[in-house]
């Protein structure tokens, strides 16, 4: 075994962990061979992995947020024009929140601030569909080429939809009362090293509260996947017998709510059982770009118009990438 592929199945993956857990369930005479004892397996053992990874990638990223404060992002963001500028919008959306829900915020001050529309909708496809910790948590699965690829191409959709958007000249889309309010900049203070780390362990208890719940709903749904659908309906759905699987796995996808680390278990659990990579990607992008309770909120601060733009923008993007990923599955499964 070499080094990485230590890293990726024990360290990241946490092997050593899921036999621990069969272990001990077989001394408690659970049968992980049955459909009942396999499911408390893959449950107790995701929901163990996902924790500690969770926690731990939600430290470091909180300690890399506190130098990136919103007035901070925003002065950085002005330095930049054109496509340079989409560019470090999307990077920039890799160090924060880790939902759309937390995102909007953010780019509600954005655009109040007088960003350019473009540069805005690159941070907002960016945040929740590309961050950090899905880095990590799809290498733990999937391995690193499928994540660094993810990644690159997330980055793309956020860093292309952000240009055409700022192409249609839609700033009159965007509701008034955002367009009319000030901008205060305030100077974020300095934080001694003492603060940041205090910050990012508050941050780390606050997100995790959070998630949580759905780390718990999404481990759930991939043990009732990975045990009780029969193997050959997945493959007929979402595998490479329904041309549409992309599609549908987008569709199915968009109107929940959930995280990178909520949707990661289900779609490990569909991956296993002979759904296509790029589909179980497709539907990992949609819950997390565009989800409705998501939708709702941006609603708020945009019309109608421009909210439809960003809908077709970010599905027709994941559709895309999700048939792109199944044409080059073999090369990274």
């Amino acid at each position: 075994m070499t080094i990485w592929d230590f890293i990726q199945k024990q360290i990241l993956g946490m092997l050593w962990l899921n036999t621990l857990v069969g272990q001990l369930l077989t001394k408690l005479n659970i049968d992980i061979g049955s459909r009942w004892g396999g499911s408390l397996q893959f449950f107790i053992y995701d929901v163990i992995k996902i924790t500690i990874l969770l926690c731990t990638l939600i430290f470091f990223i909180s300690y890399i947020q506190s130098y990136f404060p919103p007035e901070r992002s925003k002065k950085i963001l002005g330095r930049y024009r054109g496509l340079g500028a989409n560019i470090v919008a999307a990077l920039l959306g890799t160090v924060t929140p880790f939902c759309s829900c937390s995102s909007i915020p953010l780019f509600i001050g954005f655009t109040s601030a007088g960003l350019p529309m473009g540069v805005t909708f690159s941070f907002l496809i960016s945040s929740p569909m590309v961050d950090l910790g899905s880095l990590v948590l799809l290498m733990s699965i999937f391995g690193a080429r499928v994540a660094v690829v993810y990644v690159v191409v997330g980055l793309v959709i956020a860093v292309i939809g952000g240009e055409i958007i700022e192409r249609l000249k839609m700033e009159d889309q965007v509701e008034s009362f955002i367009r009319s309010a000030s901008s205060v900049d305030i100077e974020a203070p300095d934080l001694s090293q003492a603060q940041r780390w205090t910050y990012a362990k508050e941050q780390t208890a606050e997100t995790f509260k959070k998630v949580f719940p759905y780390v718990l709903l999404g481990v759930g749904i991939g043990a009732l996947i990975h045990n009780w659908i029969p193997e050959a309906w997945v493959a007929g759905v979402l595998g490479s017998q329904n041309p549409l699987g992309v599609v549908l796995a987008t569709l199915i996808g968009a109107p929940m709510y959930a995280d990178i680390f909520g949707t990661i278990p289900v779609a490990e659990a569909l991956l296993a059982k002979g759904a296509q990579l790029g589909t179980v990607l497709s539907f990992m992008m949609a819950v997390t770009t565009i989800s409705l309770p998501s939708l709702i909120m941006l609603r708020k601060a945009i019309k109608p118009k421009l909210l439809a733009v960003f809908i077709a923008i970010c599905t027709i993007g994941i559709i895309i990438v999700g048939y792109l990923f199944n044409l080059v599955q073999h090369l990274l499964v």
